[in-house]
């Protein structure tokens, strides 16, 4: 009989099973988009009716009321509504899809889907600007002229994460609230503007990267365009992992809280995770051809680098010049790829990349881990069929950490790819199975998908979404970067920061390759030193230019310095 992980077990090579082969037709050419003038605003409360929706409110937002980038947002209207609005016959507990639609005065002619990153919750500002990843664009989808949605996909943030006690409310979060809005945000934009959308994106950052993939898998008749930064593809394994590494963790730790709140960080603190940048850049950087603080040679890096024997071995204390025995087997442990009591692969291990010098990859690995709001509470109430019986999990960080301590990847990761009871589908199921044969009709009406992922992510492996993309390829014949294709971000952690240039737009590149068959051979990324009207990176590295820009290359190719101003994208060339 196999396991709940045997999918996963051959060591990722294919990741998933593969249906088939892929059709080598020539996808249609998309048309661009033409713009249009809002003829409606403050008159849509009473003029547009949609089955299971009420707008709340809807009024007329003046040019400068929002700004991006010290830049003013033009004039646009803002409506607030709700969807399906119901009560649980499960948890008693009221829900509905709320959302909110920004309409700009002068629009482009098309639509982005925003989505939504952690476990939802909030209805956030439908600007697509942070919420796309990148670092902040410097120009959001709404100052380009989209009409932007976004949504807490059917549960509010007071009701994180128990509405995972409510099966529809889970089957809203992975994949039916975007199911649900898109036509309604489409016959509204009709209404507003005296025709439909031309052209229909979506993109998001990490929950929001899977969303947007899984659009392109379930709802492919309904977006041309799909962008996914820091994809959580197959998020509950991801989950799994995180929370089988906190054991390993616990063993050389030297304290167990911070301010009375769970926190591991002791396990390998800032000046240890220093230590570790520099020896993987002592191993790896000039791999590419030029030291410049970032590991481009991601793939020579894993021979290259073997922290135990590049890393000091301390011989008395700890002082953070050295990492202990015991460390050095955990740090091994954790950047391996997760394994059942079978041996079965869970999800991808981790590259070493010197952004694990970052704030954030410490934030993901040592309190998300272990507190209240991410993890463990994720993997009891939304993943796990049935839930964790123990509803005060849910606010108590000491029981939460308890759940992470004594997690069992078989006895309680088995759970969250079973069912049980009224939770008749599989986390995996309603999360996103994103097997490659599911992106077959997006290809095949001509749609196009933009994948972007730091390899210094703490949570979601790089190395996850480079098996996902190898997986797409073998299905469509080795053709898969003819619809799609993968950019590895050097140094980036998880959706943005890290000692990186991650300040990019993916969204004008996926607009150029839908509507003008531009495929994307490089993407210029800058970082976003002091100065940058975005916002400054405190982790851009003092030795760096504030406006040092560098290629993001279509995987499995990788910039490769060859001749010039070392702080500059030109003097780089995308190569094997």
């Amino acid at each position: 009989m196999h396991t709940p992980f045997a999918l996963l077990s051959t060591a990722l090579a294919t990741l998933t099973l593969v249906s088939g082969c892929a059709t080598t037709a020539q996808p249609p050419r998309l048309g661009a988009a033409t713009p249009a003038p809002l003829q409606q605003c403050s008159e849509l409360a009473g003029a547009f009716g949609f089955a299971s929706t009420r707008l709340t409110a809807t009024t007329l937002e003046p040019a400068g009321r929002l700004s991006n980038a010290g830049q003013p947002v033009g004039e646009h209207c803002r409506v607030i509504g709700k969807m399906n609005e119901r009560v649980s016959p499960v948890d008693g507990q009221a829900y509905a899809i709320g959302f909110e639609m920004r309409l700009p005065r002068d629009w482009n002619g098309r639509f982005l889907y925003q989505g939504n990153g952690g476990t939802d919750g909030n209805v956030v500002t439908a600007d697509g600007g942070n919420s796309l990843g990148s670092g902040g664009l410097l120009r959001n989808a709404l100052q380009k002229g989209f009409a932007v949605i976004s949504s807490d996909a059917g549960h509010s943030s007071a009701q994180n994460p128990l509405f995972g006690l409510d099966p529809q409310a889970r089957r809203d979060y992975g994949y039916n609230a975007i199911g649900t809005l898109t036509p309604m945000a489409k016959a509204l934009i009709q209404r507003a503007y005296g025709k439909a959308p031309d052209r229909s994106y979506i993109g998001g950052t990490s929950n929001g990267g899977r969303q947007a993939l899984v659009a392109a898998t379930r709802y492919a008749e309904q977006f041309d365009g799909v962008l996914a930064q820091s994809p959580g593809i197959h998020l509950p394994r991801a989950s799994v992992a995180n929370l089988s590494n906190v054991r390993r963790w616990d063993t050389v730790v030297t304290t167990r809280e911070v301010n009375g709140q769970p926190d591991y960080e002791s396990a390998l603190p800032p000046v240890e995770r220093e230590l570790v940048a520099r020896a993987v850049l002592a191993r790896c950087d000039a791999l590419d051809g030029l030291r410049d603080g970032l590991v481009n040679d991601v793939e020579a890096c894993r021979t290259a680098f073997d922290p135990a024997r590049d890393l000091p071995t301390c011989s008395g204390a700890r002082d953070g010049s050295c990492l202990s025995a015991a460390q050095k087997t955990v740090l091994a442990a954790v950047h391996a790829p997760a394994r059942n009591g079978a041996g079965e692969v869970v999800y991808s291990g981790f590259p070493f990349d010197p952004g694990i010098r970052h704030p954030g990859w410490a934030e993901w690995k040592f309190r998300s881990s272990v507190r209240t709001a991410r993890n463990p509470v994720s993997v009891g109430f939304i993943f796990s069929s049935p839930p964790v019986a123990d509803l005060t999990m849910a606010t108590d960080t000491r029981k939460s950490a308890a759940f992470a301590l004594a997690f069992d990847i078989d006895r309680d990761g088995s759970k969250v790819f079973a069912t049980s009871g009224v939770y008749t589908d599989k986390a995996l199921d309603f999360m996103g199975t994103l097997e490659a044969h599911e992106f077959d009709r997006l290809r095949q009406r001509g749609g196009k998908v933009l994948v972007f992922h730091g390899t210094a992510d703490p949570i979601f492996s790089s190395d996850h979404t480079q098996a996902w993309y190898r997986a797409l390829d073998a299905h469509q014949q080795g053709r898969a970067a003819e619809f799609a294709r993968l950019f590895l971000v050097p140094g980036q952690g998880h959706s943005r920061g890290g000692p990186a240039t991650e300040q990019y737009d993916g969204l004008d590149a996926l607009v150029d390759w839908v509507e003008h068959g531009r495929a994307p051979e490089r993407i210029v990324a800058g970082a976003r030193g002091a100065g940058n009207p975005g916002g400054a990176n405190p982790d851009v590295p003092a030795g760096w230019s504030p406006s040092r820009t560098r290629p993001l290359c279509p995987w499995p190719l990788l910039a490769r310095y060859t001749t010039g101003d070392t702080e500059s994208a030109a003097s780089f060339a995308c190569q094997r």
